[in-house]
């Protein structure tokens, strides 16, 4: 009982995070020991998550510009690589947009998932943040799981799980999202790394006794796959 209820009250804080960036008011100051330690617990490094940053507000800025308001389109850039989400009014925009996001400096690879829909209402989006932040709680709950190396996206029902992780890890979390109330379908854009690379990445966080993974590289293309349901 006591586990379900801190994993409420996780769900309930991250949600209501969620939902202030839902609402396009985040605040404008957050405090140094916070800052730092988000770029601490992320298995990117500062450089990286700087350009992921500037990757997320450049796109932005340039889909407002040439395509305004008839959009909705988020980004989100995990080690320079790019999933697009939201909804589009026909194929050009959704191609346009692809255009647009892969002319930013720094981006390698996108992942377009741009659907040919009406924009989604408050009451959607605010949802799919309440979704975001149960996965996330789930994932801080676990005891087997690093929850700071995934970046959770959720649109429509649709949860998408993005990081540097082993195949375990992969695993373990895609377990974890599809037993949380809300998600529909997960699909995963990670790259999976071997175990010896996941010790050298991270010496300062706390082991996680794993099985070695044939996988290996943590520069390639993600891998994307999809929940059957």
């Amino acid at each position: 009982m006591r586990q379900s209820t801190q994993r409420a009250f996780l769900a309930s804080i991250l949600a209501a995070t969620l939902g202030v960036a839902v609402s396009g008011c985040a605040p404008a100051v957050l405090g140094g020991a916070v800052i730092g330690s988000m770029v601490a617990l992320d298995r990117r490094t500062s450089g990286s998550q700087l350009e992921d940053e500037g990757i997320e507000l450049r796109s932005a800025s340039r889909i407002r510009d040439q395509l305004g308001e008839r959009v909705h389109v988020n980004i989100a850039s995990y080690n320079r690589q790019v999933l697009l989400t939201g909804e589009v009014p026909n194929d050009k925009d959704r191609q346009q947009v692809e255009q647009i996001v892969s002319k930013v400096d720094n981006v390698r690879a996108i992942v377009n998932e741009l659907a040919v829909l009406g924009n989604t209402t408050f009451s959607q989006r605010s949802s799919d943040a309440l979704v975001t932040g149960r996965v996330k709680a789930g994932f801080i709950d676990a005891k087997d799981l690093y929850a700071g190396a995934f970046k959770v996206v959720t649109e429509r029902g649709v949860t998408y799980l993005m990081g540097r992780v082993s195949q375990r890890e992969a695993n373990r979390a895609t377990d974890i999202a599809r037993s949380t109330t809300g998600v529909q379908k997960v699909v995963r854009i990670l790259e999976i790394i071997s175990q010896e690379d996941l010790q050298r990445l991270l010496p300062h966080q706390r082991r996680l006794s794993q099985p070695r993974s044939r996988q290996c590289g943590h520069r390639g293309s993600p891998t994307i796959l999809r929940d059957p349901r």
